[in-house]
């Protein structure tokens, strides 16, 4: 499905090739505060950001729901990887050894720091129904641009005529404000092992 809001047109991806997504996904956020954490050092952040990100990009597709804003030469400018978790969904296929693979170039400590966020956020993930937005990415060089808000107030549109709640993650203050905007309040901070703080969010449905 195509959707039309103000100069952007949102799409509603079938399932399709990931690899626009990935490299979507990479540029935007692998260099952003937990992409450094996770792997400190530039050139090696460089190979392991979109391995890892392949990873929830194909989950995304296959169990998900993608948004993505199309720029006017066809390419994606902004995407927002969404799991309706109001009945159990499978976890990626293959998701420790593909982990495992996608931190070779990064040393051992990717994958043990990868874990270490994985067992942080789901320590605090809710267990009532709800749909989790997993990522939202905007091209760096599109930002600004009213993406982001676009590509949420479309999901938010389907999720308050439902009544269903909103969760999702922000790892930078300019995000959470962002969230902060579109009707979601701050639950708790997790504090990684000398990583960056990271806002857990929820938002109720507005009639």
């Amino acid at each position: 499905m195509t959707y039309a809001i103000q100069d952007l047109v949102i799409r509603h991806l079938d399932p399709m090739d990931t690899s626009g997504i990935t490299q979507l996904l990479a540029a935007a956020m692998g260099d952003g505060p937990v992409a450094r954490w996770l792997a400190p050092e530039p050139s090696v952040r460089r190979d392991y950001a979109p391995a890892y990100f392949e990873i929830f990009a194909e989950h995304a597709v296959r169990y998900g729901e993608v948004y993505a804003s199309v720029d006017e030469g066809g390419e994606l400018s902004g995407v927002a990887l969404w799991f309706p978790l109001t009945a159990p969904i499978p976890g990626p296929v293959d998701y420790d050894r593909r982990l495992k693979d996608a931190s070779g170039s990064a040393s051992g400590s990717a994958f043990d720091r990868a874990r270490e966020l994985d067992a942080a956020l789901e320590a605090h993930h809710p267990m009532e129904p709800h749909h989790y937005l997993a990522f939202l990415a905007v091209h760096p060089r599109r930002q600004g641009r009213g993406i982001g808000s676009a590509l949420l107030g479309r999901h938010h549109a389907r999720l308050d005529a439902a009544g269903i709640p909103a969760y999702l993650e922000a790892n930078h203050p300019r995000n959470r404000d962002l969230y902060l905007r579109h009707g979601y309040v701050v639950r708790t901070e997790i504090r990684l092992n000398d990583g960056p703080p990271i806002w857990t969010m929820w938002r109720k449905p507005t009639p």
